[in-house]
């Protein structure tokens, strides 16, 4: 391990290494994933659009199968990416899938509270 690797281990908390962190951050993905499918969906159910034109090219056209598959390819890009990255940054990848995706959510959320 690097001098870098050990220095980003003592910045984390407790006895947490990038692995545990990565495998928390994937797990956040997994529940950011499902809950910007659901929101979209419920969102839609009440009349809403999506604003995101490639999602809503894949909804239109395919779906649910549409989302998901959008969904599988931006975590396949990240795990094909993630390959790249020393083992120490490999955490910024299932977080930068999952920040995204969270916030979706939560606007989600807002927007749909807002007219039902």
């Amino acid at each position: 391990m690097s001098s870098e690797g050990a220095f980003l281990r003592h910045r984390l908390p407790g006895d947490v290494t990038p692995v545990d962190l990565e495998r928390l951050l994937w797990m956040v993905v997994v529940l950011a994933l499902a809950a910007d499918i659901v929101t979209t969906f419920v969102g839609l159910h009440v009349g809403l659009s999506e604003s995101n034109p490639a999602a809503r090219g894949a909804i239109e056209g395919h779906g649910l199968a549409g989302m998901l598959a959008l969904k599988a390819f931006a975590v396949g890009v990240g795990l094909v990416c993630r390959r790249l990255l020393e083992r120490e940054y490999r955490p910024i990848v299932p977080a930068g899938l999952a920040v995204p995706w969270l916030a979706a959510a939560v606007l989600n959320v807002y927007t749909i509270s807002s007219v039902v």
